[in-house]
């Protein structure tokens, strides 16, 4: 454990409790606009208001849609890139498209067309022809691996908005949940159902604010190894973990979710999103990946600390029927990724219990509504 005084992730500039308000204010006036969607003969579905993707009942079938951004990572790839030479933007374009896709397969949606935002801070960064065509194999990569179209996208150039040098990456895609029955937005979520936790590949890109002000601390900065031949920066480039292939496994099998998670800010504050009240008891804490051992320790952070805020190595939840989670575990390592059957929904007050580790979140720990 660090000597020095523990650092959180408020104190490295991110503070849910400013922008979690402006969310809210922002859903209730986007929640106005839904009107409008019966002048095209279609309608919202209420319940995807608040969740990880916005769905839309056109008919035959719904269609889902999420736009998310990167947020701080490039900068950890850009200084990577200064201290060994090697460009690490093909991961970094994974991490872009897993913010999305992770998103919009929590609705049920298969995902069909991703779209890039690359805004630079000058025309010169995209110059960089090694840099820029890890960015286009990486993100065409991830792609395939989602069986996703890459329709376009817009590269501008933001000199004065960004900074020289430097680039902000997002993306948006669009989903088909189709047959309806695919629709996973808690209304199915009970007292029975089982919790299946799947691996996350390390801090995936959420704490990364945290993670680079750490760095600040290391004597030997992102050079710090961490374990034998894999330094603190290599370890938080490793690619998100994209986990459409395993919800698309899981359809082809015939398990339905009844509600997912990505556990992306928040950390596992994220298990409470469904608004029902509910209670989450976790038997089973899986793993922690080695880069997010070494932060909870270098920064001192205890476990409530560390697990409301980094996703702790588990980077997507789904909520199955108990007969249907031990499969479901399987189908996830089948895809490569590995899975725990963790816990169980019961009946009770809306909280979050972690047992192993003596942990409760209550609703008053989460307010994305």
């Amino acid at each position: 454990m660090t000597s020095q005084a523990p650092l959180t992730y408020d104190q490295a500039g991110v503070n849910y409790d400013l922008i979690d308000p402006l969310k809210i204010t922002a859903q209730r006036a986007a929640a106005a606009t839904a009107s409008h969607l019966a002048g095209h003969g279609f309608s919202e579905v209420k319940a995807s208001r608040g969740e990880s993707a916005y769905v839309v009942d056109v008919g035959p079938f719904y269609i889902a849609s999420i736009v998310e951004c990167l947020g701080t990572k490039t900068l950890v790839a850009d200084e990577m890139a200064k201290l060994t030479g090697k460009s690490f933007f093909a991961g970094i374009a994974q991490d872009t498209i897993a913010m999305a896709v992770n998103d919009l397969i929590t609705v049920g949606a298969t995902p069909l067309v991703v779209q890039a935002y690359w805004a630079a801070g000058g025309s010169d960064w995209f110059g960089d022809a090694q840099r820029a065509q890890a960015l286009v194999a990486g993100w065409k990569a991830a792609c395939d691996t989602c069986q996703v179209a890459w329709g376009g996208g817009e590269t501008p150039a933001l000199a004065g908005i960004v900074e020289d040098g430097r680039i902000d990456l997002a993306a948006s895609c669009t989903g088909l949940i189709n047959p309806k029955e695919r629709l996973s937005v808690g209304d199915k979520l009970g007292a029975g159902d089982a919790i299946v936790l799947l691996a996350s590949s390390g801090i995936h890109a959420n704490g990364l604010s945290l993670a680079r002000k750490l760095a600040e601390r290391l004597p030997q900065g992102y050079l710090t190894e961490i374990e034998p031949g894999v330094t603190y920066g290599e370890a938080l480039l490793a690619p998100t973990a994209l986990y459409s292939p395993v919800t698309e496994a899981l359809w082809k099998a015939g398990i339905a979710p009844h509600y997912c998670a990505n556990i992306t800010g928040h950390g596992w504050r994220k298990l409470l999103r469904h608004p029902s009240a509910l209670t989450y008891r976790i038997h089973t804490v899986p793993p922690k990946t080695a880069v997010l051992d070494f932060i909870q320790k270098q920064a001192g952070q205890d476990d409530r600390e560390a697990y409301s805020t980094l996703n702790m190595g588990a980077g997507f939840a789904i909520f199955v029927k108990a007969e249907d989670a031990e499969r479901t575990a399987q189908i996830s390592r089948d895809c490569g990724i590995e899975a725990w059957v963790a816990g169980k929904v019961e009946a009770g007050e809306k909280q979050l219990l972690i047992e192993p580790l003596n942990i409760r979140f209550s609703e008053d720990d989460l307010a994305l509504r």
